[in-house]
């Protein structure tokens, strides 16, 4: 809602990030700033480059708080999990808007993923751990909480 206003200036400006490495290839991250006549929105954008097109997702400064909070939860929660010897299991967290963050167990062994997007193919980054994951979204807080100190 923020972005499509009418009858306003829009300023984007990116501030580039370092790419989360994944099984599959990097996923390109990014701080995007909104400003619009007053207002300033932080985003975290994360882009991968699949087959056919890019998937991206865009995460408000305040739901990136709760994705944090969300993978220091996951993480203490990975290794009782693993230790009930689930034939499948998927624990995760999943925003409004349809991103995801968690990982499933299979084989005795957790694979976690970030879901870009709520619908379509290709959208899925898998990761060996958790800490290529809560790394890339601190890096992103510390950035955005830089940028709010600047006038």
């Amino acid at each position: 809602a923020f972005t499509s206003q009418t009858g306003v200036i829009l300023k984007f400006v990116d501030y580039k990030l370092p790419a989360i490495k994944s099984s599959y290839g990097n996923a390109e991250t990014n701080i995007r700033t909104i400003l619009s006549n007053s207002q300033k929105k932080f985003f975290f954008q994360i882009s991968y480059k699949g087959k056919y097109d890019t998937k991206k997702a865009s995460i408000a400064y305040e739901d990136l708080l709760e994705v944090l909070k969300a993978i220091e939860t996951l993480e203490k929660e990975v290794a009782s999990d693993i230790a009930l010897a689930p034939d499948y299991l998927e624990n995760k967290f999943v925003t409004e808007d349809g991103f995801q963050v968690g990982y499933y167990i299979n084989q005795n062994s957790a694979t976690w993923y970030i879901v870009l997007e709520k619908y379509g193919n290709g959208n899925t980054i898998f990761l060996k751990d958790a800490q290529e994951i809560k790394q890339a979204f601190q890096t992103a807080k510390e950035k955005i909480e830089s940028l709010q100190g600047q006038k």
